[in-house]
């Protein structure tokens, strides 16, 4: 099933603000991402109904194993695709706002691609750090 390019950022704000704190809530996503509350209770909904995130009694919300491989894919190609330009030359800002977009349209071969490129001419090349919000 194809995932629109929202659903992935929500997904990938889900597991970032989870790593940097542990739990997460809807006004956590909202304040991450400058949105409204009431945007982000819609899109929980549908994150909800289409099998990607849980939401308990105590409304902290957690992905599901189909959203957290969503997720991570998601954080990975920006993490990497954001590094690999920054290596080429572009502002850490540009290469970040750059990454939000080709994130979600690069196919996997391509992406495989400039992984395995990125790794031969750069060993130690690491994939970490937080996300700037897209």
């Amino acid at each position: 099933m194809k995932i629109q390019k929202s659903a992935e950022d929500y997904l990938e704000t889900i597991l970032i603000l989870f790593q940097r704190k542990g739990n997460v809530h809807a006004i956590d996503i909202a304040n991450e991402l400058s949105f409204s509350k009431p945007s982000v209770s819609v899109a929980m909904k549908n994150l909800k109904e289409n099998g990607y995130i849980t939401i308990n009694e105590s409304n902290e919300i957690t992905l599901t194993e189909s959203g957290r491989s969503i997720a991570e894919m998601i954080y990975e190609r920006h993490t990497l695709l954001s590094q690999w330009l920054t290596t080429l030359g572009v502002p850490a800002e540009i290469a970040a706002e750059d990454a939000c977009k080709m994130e979600h349209v690069i196919s996997p071969e391509s992406f495989d691609a400039i992984k395995k490129h990125a790794q031969k001419y750069a060993p130690t090349f690491q994939q970490k750090g937080d996300v700037l919000s897209c």
